[in-house]
């Protein structure tokens, strides 16, 4: 049954409540009537021109790998202009609460990285529920890292330095594919980046109660569509996939390094906790950060606001070290 709470909502950062305000306050829930045209939206709202790339003196290039059936998926190659020897590789995996979205949604929050430390990220598109429910998400993501790795020294990446990481849906891809890849004796992973992420199905915490009504970007609503489109009617029953919902792993020994932030405003808030618990409780070196006031995806939504900064500059300092080690 899932948790009742009566408990008051943590307020957003005042910067953050600014922002949202100026967003126009209340967000569409996800329902089957408003999917096509979120859908819609979350593509033509990434930026991934060859001008924004060119400013940091990056190039892309578009390509495709086989997924999980074989079939054939879209990715994009992104990497220094001046990219010479095999560096780290990021594989990102896209937000958009299983449903919505594409490859090149949320790339900016690691830009970064390839720009600053000759990294090599590869985005990559998997297919969508409802359309293509579980398994084929988490599956085609984890066939993007095999080819990644495969692929490694065409695309300039030290096989050896892969991380894979995203946000909210992305992030919780991200957890599923590290578990494939330990589980399968996959390609080894030196890190994961799980940014918000959409880790549990079953509907139980206190922050998901809290955030039930639309009052941010990601709601309890929209957070149930995307779970029911994925799993269908076994959502919140026995019968799910640890690679599906990570959340529900016993076991997260011989996981990779492993970083988690989410705001103290969101849905995800207490079910990321849990899992950066589980993940020490294992023995796995993991970091974790819970931003005051933070909502869903406020760091790509108000970007000069000073928590997002501050959000920003702790992964970057993750990842720095993470290659130092």
């Amino acid at each position: 049954m899932p948790l009742t709470t009566n408990a008051a909502r943590p307020p957003f950062d005042p910067e953050l409540a600014a922002a949202l305000t100026l967003l126009g306050g209340d967000h569409p829930v996800l329902t089957e009537e408003t999917l096509a045209a979120m859908r819609e939206m979350s593509t033509s709202s990434s930026d991934l021109s060859e001008e924004t790339l060119a400013a940091s003196g990056l190039v892309a290039t578009d390509t495709s790998f086989p997924g999980y059936d074989g079939a054939e998926l879209a990715a994009t190659v992104i990497r220094r202009a001046d990219h010479a020897e095999a560096g780290p590789g990021i594989l990102h995996l896209h937000g958009g609460g299983m449903v919505m979205g594409d490859r090149r949604g949320g790339v900016e929050q690691f830009l970064s990285w390839v720009a600053r430390h000759d990294a090599v990220m590869v985005t990559v598109d998997y297919r969508l529920a409802p359309e293509h429910p579980d398994p084929y998400p988490v599956e085609d993501c984890y066939a993007g890292l095999v080819w990644t790795a495969g692929q490694a020294a065409d695309l300039g990446i030290d096989p050896d330095r892969i991380v894979v990481a995203g946000a909210s849906a992305g992030g919780g891809l991200s957890a599923g594919t590290a578990l494939l890849a330990r589980d399968r004796n996959g390609p080894r992973l030196m890190g994961q980046v799980l940014v918000c992420p959409m880790l549990d199905d079953r509907d139980r915490t206190a922050s998901t109660m809290q955030y039930d009504e639309v009052v941010t970007v990601w709601s309890r609503q929209s957070n149930l569509f995307g779970w029911d489109a994925l799993l269908g009617e076994r959502r919140g029953g026995e019968d799910v996939s640890v690679y599906a919902a990570p959340a529900r792993a016993e076991d997260l020994s011989g996981l990779p390094p492993t970083y988690i932030d989410c705001g103290s405003a969101e849905v995800f808030r207490d079910e990321d906790v849990a899992y950066a618990t589980a993940l020490w409780r294992a023995g796995v070196r993991a970091e974790l950060h819970v931003w005051a006031g933070g909502f869903h995806g406020f760091e790509m939504l108000a970007p000069q606001a000073a928590v997002s900064q501050a959000a920003a500059a702790a992964r970057d300092d993750w990842f720095a070290r993470l290659l130092g080690s």
